[in-house]
């Protein structure tokens, strides 16, 4: 796949859980290691599914995202290599992460502690995935403030659209008062089921009301998907002759490609 000419970081985002946030972040993370690009996953989500999807420790103790944003350690001591893709590496969410969003309130430059952590190893990967929580607390403010592009995963389904204002209007803040570069610049629609009238009518509007930001390639709905987090996997690598692989493939190509036309 083409390397951007310079780093490109994304923050995976929507409030609403359950849309296929991880899963997205993981398996493009995956899709561009494996076409030979350098990739890092940072989990800024306690569930920690992401790492739990990359194969990577997480137990309490381990170095992990809550002890880089916390100032204890650099983030390159917290990066762990996903045993199915050399070229991915992935800072681990624990179950302190939890906790974080109250101990960063009095912390100094609560929002930018993501950003101030990452600066130094910016350059040495092509492509930055953060996965946030399903909220829009302090954690996803500081992936918003770490990174230059939004991306967001959104369903074909029913109440798609609903609270996406709001997640709208915390990019435009943050844009103002603390990222003027932020910018919304991929939607990815998921869980596409082609039988349904609704997932057309879904995927009619999002494409009608957010233009050219909406990536052609649509991740359908897939027991392969699903399935591979508990074997530890993306389903790159869990099942690559499978719909959904192929699909997160071609939009994981589509992200690629996009980023040398717009450098």
């Amino acid at each position: 796949m083409p390397k951007p000419d310079s780093p490109r970081v994304f923050c995976v985002a929507n409030q609403k859980g359950g849309v296929g946030k991880t899963t997205t972040t993981v398996n493009i993370g995956v899709a561009l290691a494996l076409g030979g690009l350098k990739v890092l996953v940072i989990d800024l989500d306690p569930q920690g599914n992401a790492s739990t999807a990359l194969g990577v420790e997480r137990t309490v103790g381990t170095p992990s995202i809550y002890d880089v944003l916390l100032g204890e350690i650099d983030i390159d001591d917290a990066v762990q290599t996903c045993p199915d893709a050399p070229n991915l590496k992935c800072v681990p969410a624990t179950l302190d992460l939890a906790g974080a969003e109250i101990e960063l309130v009095s912390l100094v430059a609560r929002e930018s502690r993501l950003r101030a952590a990452l600066d130094p190893a910016r350059g040495n990967y092509d492509y930055v995935l953060i996965d946030c929580p399903p909220s829009l607390g302090l954690l996803t403010v500081n992936a918003m403030v770490a990174t230059s592009e939004v991306l967001i995963p959104i369903q074909c389904e029913y109440y798609a659209l609903e609270g996406l204002g709001q997640l709208l209007r915390n990019i435009e803040m943050v844009r103002k008062h603390l990222n003027p570069t932020l910018d919304l610049s991929t939607i990815l629609l998921t869980m596409y089921d082609g039988r349904t009238k609704l997932a057309d009518q879904v995927a009619e509007e999002v494409r009608t009301h957010f233009g050219e930001s909406v990536l052609t390639s649509v991740i359908p709905r897939s027991v392969k998907v699903s399935e591979a987090p508990g074997f530890s996997q993306s389903v790159l690598t869990y099942d690559p002759g499978s719909r959904g692989a192929l699909s997160y493939l071609e939009a994981a190509r589509e992200i690629a490609d996009r980023g040398v036309k717009e450098s």
